[in-house]
């Protein structure tokens, strides 16, 4: 691996911090680990490994796997090693700068330990199950449609569309021939609710019957004239279909409802006087807020 790569490695790591490690791997190696490089007489350990692989995550190229993935991280902490000794010999960890660096990480990893504690007791099949069967029996009846559309830039041409189609031409060749938004599909939408769709789209497929066409209808895409395939209630999907979504949110609250308690409980004091507005409407950090879905046409 060359000198050039191994330096652009090092940087990306290098904004993460690596005191803790380098802390770790200077201190020896444990009884039972198994020693895969020494430097300098430091010795480096398949625990050192799995440490870096944890805190490296999406910074590992996703093309490396197995062996290759390793020696990648191997590369990386030799590199971090060096560094390390050097930074010692300068006596960089003896400056103010870098106790108070060491401070806050230690912080950060106590409270990434005891919120990753809550969310192993969090986690659990019956917690997932509970919370999957209350957000079942709490969905409201929601229908869900199939339709195909003819999209154009024009009232003028939307009318000369539509008259093809009642004309008895077929819809997907309409589609081909003028629409804005043939592509692969043809013109199909696939299966939406509502809320998928901007409003005007939406109120007009929502008054269709299966095989009905629309009048032209103005978004602002442009003009449409849509067909509606078929229109289905919403079916809720199965618990192995979004148990990881359902986790997520299970450990979300746990660790939101920790820190919430916390608060609660604690003497805080600010000196920034942050506006009454933006400390109500703040979230904890262990709660992160959901992202909306996006509309489309």
């Amino acid at each position: 691996m060359s000198h050039a790569r191994k330096n652009a490695r090092f940087t990306t790591r290098a904004a993460l911090g690596a005191f803790g490690l380098a802390a770790l791997l200077a201190a020896g190696a444990p009884a039972n680990a198994k020693v895969l490089a020494k430097v300098n007489g430091v010795e480096i350990t398949d625990d050192d490994l799995k440490l870096a692989m944890e805190d490296l995550g999406p910074g590992i190229p996703r093309q490396l796997e197995g062996k290759a993935r390793d020696a990648y991280v191997l590369d990386f902490l030799v590199d971090e090693q060096l560094v390390v000794q050097k930074a010692q010999a300068d006596k960089l960890a003896e400056t103010p700068e870098f106790a108070k660096k060491l401070a806050y990480l230690r912080d950060k990893a106590l409270m990434e330990t005891l919120l990753g504690n809550v969310a192993k007791q969090a986690a659990t099949e019956a917690a997932i199950k509970q919370t999957y069967d209350e957000a079942a029996k709490n969905q409201k009846p929601e229908t869900e449609y199939h339709a195909h559309h003819i999209l154009v830039g024009s009232e003028e041409d939307a009318k000369k569309a539509l008259a093809r189609v009642k004309g008895g031409e077929d819809f997907a060749k309409v589609v081909a021939e003028v629409s804005k938004d043939s592509g692969p599909k043809n013109g199909d939408l696939g299966w939406f609710t509502k809320d998928r769709m901007v409003p005007e789209f939406a109120d007009a497929a929502a008054k269709l019957e299966p095989g009905q066409i629309s009048d032209p209808v103005k978004t602002q895409f442009g003009w449409h004239i849509i067909k509606l395939d078929e229109k289905r209630p919403k079916a809720f999907p199965p618990l192995d279909q979004v148990k990881d979504q359902v986790a997520r949110y299970v450990v979300q609250k746990a660790q939101s409802d920790l820190v919430v308690k916390l608060r609660e409980a604690a003497k805080i004091e600010r000196t920034d006087q942050p506006p009454a507005d933006a400390a109500k409407d703040a979230k904890p950090a262990a709660a992160p807020a959901a992202k909306p879905e996006e509309k489309k046409k």
